[in-house]
């Protein structure tokens, strides 16, 4: 039997208008080689400065993970050569880094578990090389952009631990507002280290790490693969052969792992203070700014059962995206009943999202959906009405009140349409009538459906149920 043993480095790009050491956009998506500058070309003579937002941000996290943090830090150079790198050597946090010895909670199969974060350090982000046929481009828009890198410890010990760790501290960052944590755009990339050892065995063994990885499940099928392989050449004899230390690609069709580069230790990359930048030295008064952090998630969490009284599982749902919570928290700041918009939010309204929407890009926004609700809860409408209202939004847009003259969908709360209609029923069912009366009071439901069959959906329902009670 085997145990694994499974480490992260999560690079999480900042969400700062301008990049680490410059004043150059970190604007996705724009065209190659728009967003530099001499300093993150590169140039000779050209001197960088330190961007206070993006120490604010690391100081923010760190709060969040109740990590120490240094109050004087200090930035090295990391030398290494790619086409990517103009200056030949990154600027980031080797021997002192501004946040260190920090711990998150993860939950995975109802048990709790803490997870050491080793450290989270400021540096910068190198360019992007794409590769056409015989030639190769090098896009510096992103060179210099802010980073955090966060160092687990070996803490995690199966595939679906380290998915629930990337999980919770991609929530942490969306919650913290500090970056958009973008797995498609890169702004959340994930390096994996992997290792192997005997049950009972305290010893590190070699370990691999796969680099790059921007998706939960292409994470946890790289580690499923990578485990295997490991077991297999132990179990085969060859492990001191087959698992050496080095760096892994993972073949997102084949879902398995190859061979990329050995991997360099700490002192290949020749660290050394960065001549051009002072030490790191926060102020006291930057310090408790930036500790006072808003809500998290598990905080969020709590709140929710305990003071408006919605079910752990319904609490989850909200909690699970930034974007999710802020809606709900709309609705209730909008003096909406908990439970009612739990309901339209997580059943109704995501039930409706297809084809890769999300709620941030939902057609029906929190104030529209506060619209809609405030017509249930004064019984302009009944919900099944409000289910037709929102099928209308999602796929034409509109407004609410419009929908409703329009589609007729006002509900009759006035006494004589209704009395008229269940006088009728009554009529047609003399000897159901007297059959309720002689005790079979279950047919009370089937007089308020064909009352309610009669008003075609209109009539409002506790008026039916109150009308009828009485007549019978």
């Amino acid at each position: 039997m085997f145990e694994t043993v499974i480490g992260l480095e999560v690079h999480c790009q900042l969400n700062t208008k301008t990049k680490i050491f410059c004043s150059c956009s970190t604007s996705f998506g724009d065209e190659a080689n728009t967003h530099v500058c001499p300093v993150c070309l590169g140039l000779p003579g050209a001197l960088p400065v330190l961007n206070k937002e993006a120490v604010k941000k690391a100081i923010s996290f760190g709060a969040a993970i109740n990590a120490t943090i240094n109050k004087r830090s200090m930035f090295d150079r990391k030398n290494y050569f790619y086409p990517d790198l103009p200056k030949a050597y990154q600027i980031s946090q080797f021997n002192i880094p501004i946040v260190e010895k920090g711990e998150l909670f993860i939950n995975v199969n109802n048990e709790t578990k803490k997870i050491g974060i080793t450290r989270a350090h400021l540096e910068e982000d190198a360019g992007k090389n794409t590769h056409e046929d015989s030639r190769s481009l090098v896009d510096l828009n992103r060179a210099g952009t802010p980073l955090l890198e966060i160092v687990s410890e070996p803490d995690m010990r199966s595939s679906d631990e380290a998915v629930a760790y990337l999980k919770k501290l991609h929530s942490i960052l969306r919650f913290l507002n500090i970056s958009d944590a973008n797995m498609q755009e890169g702004s959340f990339r994930c390096d994996v280290n992997v290792s192997i050892r005997p049950k009972g065995d305290e010893k590190f063994y070699t370990r691999v790490e796969i680099k790059n990885l921007n998706s939960f499940r292409f994470i946890q099928k790289a580690i499923e693969f990578e485990v295997e392989r490991q077991i297999a050449a132990w179990e085969d004899g060859v492990y001191d052969k087959e698992v050496v230390q080095e760096t892994r690609l993972f073949d997102t069709i084949n879902l398995t792992t190859r061979s990329m580069r050995s991997k360099e230790d700490s002192a290949e990359y020749r660290y050394f203070p960065d001549p051009d930048l002072l030490p790191l030295i926060i102020p006291d008064e930057v310090l408790e700014e930036c500790k006072k952090i808003p809500e998290l998630p598990d905080e969020k969490k709590q709140r929710y059962i305990n003071e408006l009284g919605i079910k752990e599982s319904d609490a989850e749902v909200l909690i699970s995206e930034y974007e999710m919570a802020l809606y709900f928290e709309d609705l209730i700041g909008a003096g909406h009943e908990p439970k009612l918009c739990v309901t339209w939010l997580t059943v109704e309204l995501l039930g409706r999202l297809k084809n890769g929407a999300t709620i941030a890009t939902s057609p029906v926004n929190s104030a529209k959906m506060s619209e809609l609700l405030s017509k249930i809860e004064d019984n302009t409408i009944s919900q099944k009405a409000a289910k037709e209202i929102l099928d209308e939004l999602m796929q034409n847009g509109g407004n609410v009140d419009d929908i409703i003259d329009r589609l007729g969908l006002k509900q009759v709360s006035d006494d004589s349409s209704i009395l008229a209609a269940i006088d009728e029923v009554l009529a047609q069912n003399g000897d159901k009538v007297n059959e309720y009366k002689s005790g079979k009071d279950k047919l009370f439901g089937f007089f308020v459906g064909q009352v309610m069959k009669a008003g075609k959906g209109a009539f409002n329902p506790a008026k039916v149920n109150e009308l009828l009670k009485q007549r019978l």
